[in-house]
């Protein structure tokens, strides 16, 4: 509750610090999109929201927060209430106006409105078939145009309750020309959380300057499966990693004043077979999983960084909808973690309470198990009369508790008044979003962030980078040249991405002579039927393939980029294959037959099985979906103006057939069969660089405590080759012996450090008892007497250095290693 009540008092000194000028707001149009004169109902240092002459409790900003609410829930209709427990889709997809209009006075939202979404955000849509928003540019026009949306609300509705203005923001904040940021997949790659925290603060910021309150960020499932279509928009398979960053995430985000709604509430990421489009159920994973796994980056974030959002998932969890949880939405949630924000479905996760899981008979009951589980607010691409009626119905007739719409309702005020909306409603100074969107400094950081998310996964002989005295460059395969593979639904949109080809040829000049050969497409004209059964190529296939052959004849290097576009890995595109798509492969093995070099540059949503590469491929980039200048942060990595330093955040299995083949693991689930290949193709952590590291003198400090006690590790890190660069030192722990079975190891820290050649920085990390705690056979959380082993090194499975530490209980004996060999295998 600390980390929420900081917060509250940091908005509520920013709300009472702005310049409200509210007797002169009349006659400032400047705020507005329209012209016309605003009711005597702004006056000096409140506003008349119910316009009835008097300053009522709800509406006087020096009283207790929970006692506005408590008066305002007083003066509302039941249509008032259940209006504010729905979303309206902005234009163009539920609501047909950009700006109020007559009609208005006649919707369901003259009683008020939860909150609209993605209002004029310009987003082109799945297949670029959304309407282009008047209002969306420039800036300043969209921050006018919220301004007089919410002004119709203060105005024109009878309590005056103003509306939360929600939108995406995974990477960087969904509108025309928002700072474009790599995806979440690639930032995680970064293991900067100082990086992500500025993110956070710079899509916050662009947010709430354009009229947003709410940003749907971050997400925060565990991407255990690569084969689910959404890893691109995970923080990756570590719950540890994932927490940490997503803690920064939201830090940074309602630092600006904008709430954080984190997603996907709860256990989303892993429906079986790692389907999702029409699947998205039934997760086969255990309780003890979803304690130890699933759960703790959601309650990092409401517990350590204050986050006052939650989107619930679509899925059930042992045979229970979560959107129709009262355990996890309610009694997790609030009661467990403290939760003091609201709740808002995936779109159409009430729905499917009846439509798909079907446990209720009908729509009506299906809302009513969802309010009563802990739902506040209900999102559809439908209208919200479709909701609020029979949610209205329910309440007439006696089987929804009215005290339990107030309850929901509350919840909903408690974040408006957290946001300062009935004191403030407008943004004050629009113009200024001009130069608050989209600054240098933004696109600096979006930079910064590019190359640092690039991962060098193989790098024999120390081809790259490459030599600036290079004369031909072949750059080819399908994301090579393609400006929208890297669009995403839920990012920037309207952009002009630079390619590799563009980036490379900028960088290079007329000095060196950039040719293109596509070769092949991303995928063929039988995918995904190809993923399970591929034919020869066609002739057409096999000529763009011999076109690039050709067009590498005399060149000094190879640069091929394959992967995947954000229509092969996103919402509803999960597949059965994590082989390249296509005949790319095709097209790599004959650009490798050609005897030039060839640097493998993958771009891609989930990791690949790229085994022929990572054998005969002397270099493999990994660049993920990057922000807006991909192209530009590649060129600086490929010819070392930058310095590899991304790390992975997700294990690259050898084949999908070892799924689930990740990290952490439980002791021997991954260990070897004769009947399988062992071993991964690339571990968790790993990503090298054009320097070496050295690490030693580790040290623990004490040695020996009581359960409480905190621990301080250090180790020396060296930069012991020529170049400088960053280092990303990992530490792993290993509950050595336990009443329940623990995790091999598990990631309990990480320092990003730069290194200038023959530097050396001492990287310390603190323990605490959160960081030693298990999950025991009392399902509470406890640290247990023991030794436990620290390693710390390059990856999860590249360790330099190792040591321990016991946690004493005088009636417990100390833990000895074992005298038998752990092995099973008969033969």
């Amino acid at each position: 509750m600390s980390a929420f009540k900081n917060i509250l008092c940091s908005a509520l000194s920013l709300v009472t610090g702005l310049a409200m000028s509210s007797e002169g707001l009349a006659a400032d149009t400047s705020k507005f999109v329209r012209q016309k004169r605003s009711p005597d109902i702004y006056r000096s240092g409140w506003i008349d929201l119910n316009k009835n002459g008097t300053r009522d409790p709800y509406e006087d900003p020096t009283l207790d927060r929970e006692a506005r609410i408590t008066d305002l829930l007083g003066r509302m209709t039941l249509e008032e209430k259940t209006a504010q427990m729905v979303t309206l889709y902005g234009f163009p997809r539920v609501a047909s106006d950009e700006l109020p209009t007559p009609a208005w006075k006649a919707a369901l939202w003259k009683d008020g409105i939860g909150n609209i979404d993605e209002h004029m955000n310009g987003n082109t849509g799945w297949t670029n078939n959304l309407a282009d928003p008047v209002h969306d540019l420039p800036y300043s026009l969209h921050t006018r145009a919220i301004n007089e949306v919410q002004r119709w609300f203060i105005e024109e509705t009878r309590l005056g309750i103003p509306v939360d203005f929600t939108n995406e923001g995974i990477r960087g904040l969904l509108h025309s020309k928002a700072t474009s940021f790599p995806a979440q997949l690639a930032v995680a790659s970064t293991w900067n959380k100082q990086l992500v925290r500025e993110i956070g603060r710079v899509t916050g910021r662009e947010g709430r300057a354009l009229g947003y309150t709410n940003i749907y960020s971050p997400v925060l499932d565990l991407a255990r499966d690569p084969r689910w279509g959404r890893v691109i928009e995970s923080y990756g398979e570590d719950p540890f990693l994932v927490g940490e960053l997503g803690v920064e995430q939201v830090k940074g985000l309602q630092e600006q004043r904008v709430v954080s709604t984190l997603k996907h509430f709860a256990v989303y990421s892993v429906p079986k077979g790692g389907r999702d489009g029409e699947a998205r159920t039934d997760p086969q994973v255990t309780w003890r999983d979803v304690q130890t796994i699933f759960l703790p980056p959601f309650r990092r974030a409401i517990q350590d960084a204050g986050a006052l959002g939650v989107m619930s998932s679509y899925n059930d969890y042992d045979g229970i909808p979560v959107q129709a949880s009262h355990l996890f939405l309610t009694q997790i949630l609030r009661q467990q973690w403290g939760f003091q924000g609201y709740v808002v479905s995936d779109s159409a996760a009430v729905e499917f309470i009846h439509t798909k899981h079907r446990t209720a008979a009908t729509p009506e009951e299906a809302i009513r198990q969802a309010v009563e589980a802990g739902l506040n607010i209900r999102t559809n691409f439908t209208p919200p009369e479709a909701y609020a009626e029979p949610l209205r119905n329910l309440v007439r007739e006696g089987r929804l508790r009215v005290e339990t719409v107030d309850a929901r309702v509350r919840d909903i005020l408690r974040v408006k008044f957290w946001l300062g909306l009935f004191d403030t409603p407008y943004q004050e100074k629009p113009a200024s979003t001009d130069q608050v969107v989209r600054t240098p400094a933004n696109l600096s950081l979006a930079a910064q962030a590019g190359r640092q998310s690039i991962i060098l996964l193989k790098n024999d002989r120390d081809l790259l980078p490459l030599s600036r005295h290079v004369k031909r460059i072949l750059v080819t395969g399908p994301l090579a040249d393609d400006a929208h593979g890297w669009w995403s639904r839920y990012g920037a949109q309207r952009l002009g991405f630079i390619t590799p080809l563009a980036g490379l040829r900028a960088k290079l000049g007329s000095d060196v002579e950039v040719r293109y050969a596509k070769g092949v497409d991303v995928k063929d004209e039988r995918f995904p039927e190809s993923d399970v059964f591929k034919e020869p190529p066609s002739d057409a296939v096999r000529a763009g393939i011999d076109a690039a052959v050709a067009a590498a004849k005399d060149v000094d290097v190879i640069i091929a980029t394959l992967g995947e576009t954000d229509e092969l890995c996103r919402e509803s595109a999960s597949r059965v294959s994590l082989d390249l798509p296509g005949y790319q492969e095709d097209l790599l093995r004959a650009l490798h037959a050609t005897g030039k070099p060839v640097v493998l540059v993958l771009s891609n949503g989930r990791p690949l099985s790229v085994n022929w590469a990572a054998r005969h491929v002397p270099a493999i980039v990994e660049m993920w979906f990057p922000g807006e200048d991909g192209g530009a942060a590649l060129a600086d990595i490929l010819f070392g103006d930058v310095n590899p330093s991304g790390r992975l955040p997700i294990t690259f299995p050898k084949s999908v057939g070892q799924i689930q083949m990740n990290f952490p693991a439980h002791p021997g689930s991954q260990a070897h069969d004769a009947g399988q290949v062992p071993g991964v193709l690339f571990p968790f952590g790993h990503g090298l660089s054009y320097t070496k590291f050295g690490y030693r003198n580790l040290r623990i400090s004490p040695r020996k405590l009581r359960s409480g006690g905190r621990v301080e590790v250090s180790v020396d890190v060296t930069n012991t080759g020529q170049r400088a660069g960053d280092d990303v030192v990992q530490l792993y722990l290993r509950d050595d012996y336990s009443s329940v079975v623990t995790f091999e190891k598990l990631l309990r820290g990480f320092e990003r450090v730069s290194l200038a050649p023959g530097e050396t920085k001492t990287v310390r990390f603190i323990l605490t008892p959160e960081h030693l705690a298990l999950y025991d056979r009392g399902q509470q959380w406890t640290v247990e007497p023991g030794r436990f082993t620290v390693q710390i090194g390059a990856s999860s499975e590249d360790v330099r250095v190792e040591g321990s530490f016991d946690i004493v209980d005088d009636a417990v004996e100390l833990e000895k290693a074992p005298d038998a060999t752990d092995r099973t295998d008969p033969r």
